[in-house]
């Protein structure tokens, strides 16, 4: 028994003496290199992004409009509306936004990272998109309302979503770092709240099952017990 406690010190002290000698040899690498670590967010804007405000929101539209781009204006549309997260939007059937022909003023979708339902209301400017994008199409109700070229059966990614937003911001000669995808996501809550200051409005409007997500959310400053 002796032995092998013995065994173990001693294969223990040899392991040390490796991760020693290995971090002293990597050290001295590092250093011929003259290799530096930088912080992880270096060159990043770090925090929650900023959501549009209504000159940016019709700046967008007008374009889009101009250009013809059916099917961007009915994701950009459809993207306030809905406040769906990317993953959420992109995956969006016509049967969820139409019946027939006729788009819908109100839908309830699954949220995939949550599994709840939420619903959101279709207004009458992106009802007008989303029919036009259905009719251009011949979209049938079992398919992806926002399609990728790759074939009908597939949707476009979040990937090519978020390069699609991007392109609209630099359109307007926004600072691209302070905008993403979740920005169209906040939009709509954070005009809403500007207008109303209805914090649980805005907590139904997106789902939250707490109300300080949706405090976190906003971005704001609110005593939660004092609200009730």
């Amino acid at each position: 028994m002796t032995e092998y406690v013995h065994a173990q010190q001693l294969v223990i002290v040899d392991l040390f003496s490796l991760l020693r000698d290995n971090h002293t040899q990597i050290s001295h690498i590092a250093g011929d290199l003259n290799m530096k670590t930088s912080p992880w967010n270096k060159d990043r804007t770090i925090g929650q992004k900023r959501p549009l405000q209504i000159s940016h929101i019709w700046g967008i539209r007008i374009r889009l409009e101009l250009e013809g781009k059916t099917r961007d204006l009915a994701l950009f549309n459809m993207a306030l509306d809905t406040k769906l997260r990317g993953c959420d939007l992109v995956k969006l059937k016509v049967s969820d936004a139409a019946y027939g022909s006729s788009v819908s003023s109100r839908a309830t979708v699954l949220q995939q990272k949550t599994g709840s339902p939420v619903q959101f209301e279709i207004t009458k400017g992106t009802r007008e998109a989303v029919t036009a994008l259905i009719k251009l199409g011949n979209w049938h109700s079992k398919g992806f309302l926002f399609r990728s070229r790759v074939g009908t059966n597939h949707h476009i990614s979040t990937r090519q979503y978020n390069r699609i937003f991007h392109g609209w911001v630099e359109k307007l000669g926004l600072e691209d770092s302070l905008y993403s995808t979740h920005s169209m996501r906040r939009t709509k809550p954070y005009l809403i709240y500007k207008k109303t200051k209805s914090l649980r409005g805005i907590q139904l409007l997106l789902g939250h099952k707490k109300l300080e997500s949706t405090v976190r959310y906003l971005g704001i400053e609110v005593d939660i017990e004092g609200l009730f």
